[in-house]
Protein backbone atom coordinates (compact mmCIF):
# COMPACT_ATOMS: atom_id res chain seq x y z
CA UNK A 1 0.00 0.00 0.00
CA UNK A 2 2.93 2.35 0.68
CA UNK A 3 4.26 1.78 -2.85
CA UNK A 4 0.79 2.21 -4.35
CA UNK A 5 0.29 5.58 -2.65
CA UNK A 6 3.69 6.62 -3.98
CA UNK A 7 2.58 6.18 -7.60
CA UNK A 8 -1.00 7.42 -7.70
CA UNK A 9 -2.20 10.64 -9.29
CA UNK A 10 -2.46 13.94 -7.43
CA UNK A 11 -5.35 16.25 -6.65
CA UNK A 12 -5.10 19.84 -5.37
CA UNK A 13 -6.84 20.84 -2.15
CA UNK A 14 -6.16 23.27 0.68
CA UNK A 15 -5.36 22.19 4.23
CA UNK A 16 -8.58 23.65 5.60
CA UNK A 17 -10.69 22.00 2.88
CA UNK A 18 -9.17 18.69 3.95
CA UNK A 19 -10.07 19.41 7.59
CA UNK A 20 -13.67 20.01 6.56
CA UNK A 21 -13.69 16.89 4.40
CA UNK A 22 -12.80 14.83 7.46
CA UNK A 23 -15.79 16.28 9.28
CA UNK A 24 -17.77 13.38 7.79
CA UNK A 25 -15.78 10.79 9.73
CA UNK A 26 -15.50 9.40 13.22
CA UNK A 27 -12.44 7.24 13.89
CA UNK A 28 -13.78 3.76 14.75
CA UNK A 29 -10.51 2.85 16.48
CA UNK A 30 -10.98 5.62 19.04
CA UNK A 31 -13.42 4.66 21.82
CA UNK A 32 -12.96 7.98 23.62
CA UNK A 33 -14.39 10.33 21.03
CA UNK A 34 -17.55 10.09 18.95
CA UNK A 35 -17.27 13.57 17.46
CA UNK A 36 -16.21 14.30 13.85
CA UNK A 37 -12.51 14.45 13.16
CA UNK A 38 -12.37 18.24 12.84
CA UNK A 39 -13.21 18.50 16.54
CA UNK A 40 -10.40 16.10 17.40
CA UNK A 41 -7.97 18.15 15.29
CA UNK A 42 -8.99 21.44 16.88
CA UNK A 43 -9.11 20.08 20.44
CA UNK A 44 -5.57 18.80 20.04
CA UNK A 45 -4.34 22.04 18.48
CA UNK A 46 -6.03 24.25 21.07
CA UNK A 47 -4.66 22.18 23.98
CA UNK A 48 -1.13 22.61 22.66
CA UNK A 49 -1.73 26.28 21.88
CA UNK A 50 -2.72 26.81 25.52
CA UNK A 51 0.42 25.13 26.89
CA UNK A 52 2.87 26.42 24.25
CA UNK A 53 1.44 29.77 23.07
CA UNK A 54 4.60 30.89 21.26
CA UNK A 55 5.16 27.75 19.17
CA UNK A 56 2.79 28.39 16.28
CA UNK A 57 4.33 25.63 14.13
CA UNK A 58 3.35 23.16 16.87
CA UNK A 59 -0.25 24.42 16.84
CA UNK A 60 -0.41 23.81 13.10
CA UNK A 61 1.27 20.42 13.37
CA UNK A 62 -1.43 19.40 15.85
CA UNK A 63 -4.16 20.62 13.53
CA UNK A 64 -2.94 18.59 10.54
CA UNK A 65 -1.54 15.50 12.30
CA UNK A 66 -4.52 13.29 11.36
CA UNK A 67 -5.30 14.64 7.88
CA UNK A 68 -3.93 11.42 6.37
CA UNK A 69 -7.30 9.93 7.29
CA UNK A 70 -8.57 11.60 4.13
CA UNK A 71 -7.75 8.24 2.49
CA UNK A 72 -10.99 6.99 4.06
CA UNK A 73 -12.94 9.30 1.76
CA UNK A 74 -14.38 7.90 -1.51
CA UNK A 75 -12.56 10.59 -3.49
CA UNK A 76 -9.27 9.25 -2.13
CA UNK A 77 -9.93 5.54 -2.57
CA UNK A 78 -12.17 4.83 0.44
CA UNK A 79 -9.61 2.65 2.17
CA UNK A 80 -10.98 0.66 5.13
CA UNK A 81 -10.45 2.11 8.58
CA UNK A 82 -8.61 -0.96 9.81
CA UNK A 83 -5.90 -0.26 7.21
CA UNK A 84 -5.44 3.43 8.03
CA UNK A 85 -6.13 4.15 11.72
CA UNK A 86 -4.96 2.80 15.07
CA UNK A 87 -1.42 2.53 16.38
CA UNK A 88 1.64 2.03 14.20
CA UNK A 89 4.67 -0.11 15.01
CA UNK A 90 8.00 -1.26 13.55
CA UNK A 91 7.94 -4.18 11.13
CA UNK A 92 10.88 -6.43 10.32
CA UNK A 93 11.53 -7.26 13.98
CA UNK A 94 9.67 -8.89 16.87
CA UNK A 95 6.27 -7.38 17.66
CA UNK A 96 6.55 -5.66 21.02
CA UNK A 97 4.04 -6.61 23.69
CA UNK A 98 3.12 -2.94 24.15
CA UNK A 99 1.37 -2.92 20.75
CA UNK A 100 -2.42 -2.81 21.11
CA UNK A 101 -4.00 -6.27 20.62
CA UNK A 102 -0.56 -7.85 20.55
CA UNK A 103 -2.10 -11.33 20.87
CA UNK A 104 -3.33 -11.21 17.26
CA UNK A 105 0.25 -11.19 15.97
CA UNK A 106 0.38 -14.90 16.79
CA UNK A 107 -1.26 -15.51 13.40
CA UNK A 108 1.13 -13.24 11.52
CA UNK A 109 3.68 -15.20 9.41
CA UNK A 110 6.43 -12.73 10.42
CA UNK A 111 5.98 -13.87 14.00
CA UNK A 112 7.37 -17.28 13.03
CA UNK A 113 10.03 -16.08 10.61
CA UNK A 114 13.52 -16.15 12.22
CA UNK A 115 14.59 -13.24 10.01
CA UNK A 116 11.95 -11.00 11.59
CA UNK A 117 10.99 -12.35 15.02
CA UNK A 118 14.09 -11.41 17.02
CA UNK A 119 14.53 -8.21 19.04
CA UNK A 120 16.37 -6.38 16.26
CA UNK A 121 15.24 -8.47 13.27
CA UNK A 122 16.53 -6.90 10.04
CA UNK A 123 17.97 -3.91 11.92
CA UNK A 124 21.09 -3.25 13.96
CA UNK A 125 21.10 -1.79 17.45
CA UNK A 126 21.13 2.01 17.37
CA UNK A 127 20.37 2.24 13.63
CA UNK A 128 18.02 5.20 14.16
CA UNK A 129 14.26 5.45 13.81
CA UNK A 130 14.54 6.96 10.33
CA UNK A 131 15.96 3.61 9.17
CA UNK A 132 13.09 1.59 10.65
CA UNK A 133 10.14 0.60 8.45
CA UNK A 134 6.85 1.31 10.22
CA UNK A 135 3.46 -0.24 9.52
CA UNK A 136 1.61 1.84 6.93
CA UNK A 137 -1.13 4.20 8.05
CA UNK A 138 -2.46 7.74 7.86
CA UNK A 139 0.69 9.03 9.63
CA UNK A 140 3.09 8.11 6.83
CA UNK A 141 0.65 9.28 4.19
CA UNK A 142 0.41 12.77 5.67
CA UNK A 143 4.17 12.88 6.16
CA UNK A 144 4.47 12.12 2.44
CA UNK A 145 2.06 14.96 1.55
CA UNK A 146 3.81 17.50 3.79
CA UNK A 147 7.23 16.55 2.42
CA UNK A 148 6.18 16.71 -1.23
CA UNK A 149 4.58 20.11 -0.84
CA UNK A 150 7.75 21.62 0.64
CA UNK A 151 6.17 22.85 3.85
CA UNK A 152 8.36 25.09 5.99
CA UNK A 153 7.35 23.28 9.18
CA UNK A 154 10.46 22.40 11.21
CA UNK A 155 11.73 18.82 11.21
CA UNK A 156 10.23 18.30 14.68
CA UNK A 157 6.80 18.88 13.14
CA UNK A 158 7.41 16.30 10.42
CA UNK A 159 8.59 13.82 13.06
CA UNK A 160 5.41 14.33 15.06
CA UNK A 161 3.21 13.81 12.01
CA UNK A 162 5.05 10.66 10.97
CA UNK A 163 5.16 8.95 14.36
CA UNK A 164 2.18 10.30 16.31
CA UNK A 165 0.44 6.89 16.23
CA UNK A 166 3.58 5.08 17.42
CA UNK A 167 2.11 4.91 20.92
CA UNK A 168 4.89 2.75 22.33
CA UNK A 169 7.25 5.70 21.77
CA UNK A 170 5.37 8.46 23.55
CA UNK A 171 2.27 9.88 25.16
CA UNK A 172 0.58 12.71 23.30
CA UNK A 173 -1.97 15.47 23.26
CA UNK A 174 -4.05 13.68 20.64
CA UNK A 175 -4.82 11.03 23.25
CA UNK A 176 -5.32 13.26 26.26
CA UNK A 177 -6.97 16.39 24.84
CA UNK A 178 -10.26 14.73 23.87
CA UNK A 179 -13.29 16.35 25.42
CA UNK A 180 -17.04 16.63 25.07
CA UNK A 181 -16.55 20.41 25.17
CA UNK A 182 -16.56 21.28 21.48
CA UNK A 183 -14.37 23.91 19.85
CA UNK A 184 -16.19 26.77 18.09
CA UNK A 185 -14.80 26.16 14.61
CA UNK A 186 -15.52 29.58 13.07
CA UNK A 187 -14.01 31.36 16.08
CA UNK A 188 -10.60 29.71 15.78
CA UNK A 189 -10.59 29.25 12.00
CA UNK A 190 -8.92 32.63 11.18
CA UNK A 191 -5.97 31.82 13.44
CA UNK A 192 -5.33 28.44 11.86
CA UNK A 193 -5.81 29.78 8.35
CA UNK A 194 -3.05 32.28 9.11
CA UNK A 195 -0.73 29.44 10.14
CA UNK A 196 -1.61 27.42 7.06
CA UNK A 197 -0.73 30.41 4.88
CA UNK A 198 2.54 30.83 6.77
CA UNK A 199 3.80 27.26 6.45
CA UNK A 200 2.08 25.86 3.33
CA UNK A 201 1.18 26.86 -0.22
CA UNK A 202 -2.45 27.84 -0.81
CA UNK A 203 -3.25 24.42 -2.23
CA UNK A 204 -1.41 21.15 -1.70
CA UNK A 205 -1.00 18.25 -4.08
CA UNK A 206 -2.51 15.16 -2.46
CA UNK A 207 -2.03 11.64 -3.75
CA UNK A 208 -5.47 10.38 -4.69
CA UNK A 209 -6.75 6.95 -5.74
CA UNK A 210 -9.95 8.17 -7.40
Amino acid sequence: MREECGKIERVEMSIWDCCELLNEYVDESDPDLDEPQIQHLLQTAEAIRKDYPDEDWLHLTALIHDLGKVLLHPAFGELPQWAMVGDTFPVGCAFDESIVDHKYFQENPDNKNPAYNTKYGIYSEGCGLHNVLMSWGHDDYMYLVVNENKSTLPLFGLFIIRYHSFYALHSKYALYSKSKVLIHVEKVKPYYLSLINKYFPAKLKWRCRS
